[in-house]
């Protein structure tokens, strides 16, 4: 005797979420941990700008990845590997079709596998059906990658730990350009690398209200060692603050300059050396991944 599945009006629909990119408006590592891993400050905000993902459910259990990424293997890729962790500790029988319109740069600092992480976890908890909270949800992302708990809550935060002890915080919603230089940065050879700084001190949260997070107080720790290894890098960095304070993001090789306007950051874009890409969005505190989860379960 089989057990029937359970009724699921979005088996044959498409649904499309937002990905997010994110910028580290600083980031201070503090410490690094006996298991290699390093504790950090840095505070998270969100563009109106990333990837977006559209899934159909499908009654067998198959995840099948309709747009694989180049240079990725099917079982390396967040968004398998999200989707497959979700089945598991949902123990649900439904599989699905995912499409991605991938337009983040990967090795760029902006959070992009990590978005796509969050994005099929949340979406696929609806979807499916699964009825996991937030915070059951950003424990399973947490394995895929430090940055996917932010993603998962959806707001602009201080974050310590490797990245998941999170503290909202409404930083200014500026505008941004986001600048790359033809060159992709591993996370791992930043972490690595024996000139990287271990030893920032830790901020009082408190201190962060109504803060200029562009001073002096505040940098980016892995900037100087990819300034080091990466001329293109440098040389944009330099390029930029010409004309606006700038800082890269991540481990690079994103940098975002900021601007009280849009038409302040396109008069920069519209200077660019050749061979920059770029795009100019604004910052902001929440998620529209949340926007979107909630318009849905709205009309559910």
């Amino acid at each position: 005797m089989t057990t029937a599945k359970p009724e699921n009006r979005f088996i044959n629909t498409s649904v499309t979420f937002p990905s997010p990119a994110k910028i580290n408006l600083f980031l201070h590592i503090t410490a690094q941990r006996s298991d290699g891993y390093h504790e950090l400050e840095t505070l998270f905000q969100f563009l109106d700008y990333g990837d977006s993902v559209t899934f159909t459910v499908t009654k067998n259990s198959v995840i099948d990845l309709v747009t694989p990424i180049k240079g990725v293997a099917y079982n390396d890729n967040l968004i398998v590997k999200a989707a497959q962790l979700l089945q598991h500790k949902s123990n649900t029988d439904f599989g699905v079709q995912i499409t991605i319109n991938k337009i983040l740069p990967m090795g760029g600092g902006l959070g992009g596998g990590s978005s796509n992480a969050a994005t099929v976890l949340i979406a696929l908890n609806h979807l499916w059906q699964c009825q996991l909270s937030n915070d059951e949800l950003a424990t399973l992302g947490l394995g895929l990658g430090a940055d996917v708990p932010v993603f998962i809550h959806g707001f602009s935060a201080f974050a310590q730990g490797i990245g998941e002890k999170l503290t909202a915080i409404q930083p200014p919603e500026l505008w941004y350009l986001v600048s790359k230089p033809q060159c992709n940065i591993s996370t791992i050879s930043v972490f690595t690398a024996k000139n990287l700084p271990r030893n920032s001190p830790t901020l009082v949260k408190g201190l962060l209200i109504n803060t200029n997070f562009m001073s002096s107080n505040f940098c980016n720790d892995c900037q100087g060692v990819v300034i080091k290894q990466y001329p293109e890098v440098a040389n944009l960095l330099a390029w930029l603050l010409e004309y606006a304070p700038s800082r890269m993001t991540g481990t690079g090789a994103c940098i975002f300059s900021t601007f009280s306007s849009q038409k302040e950051a396109l008069a920069i874009q519209a200077k660019l050396p050749e061979g920059i890409s770029s795009f100019v969005a604004r910052g902001i505190n929440t998620s529209p991944l949340a926007s979107s989860v909630a318009k849905l379960t709205k009309h559910m």
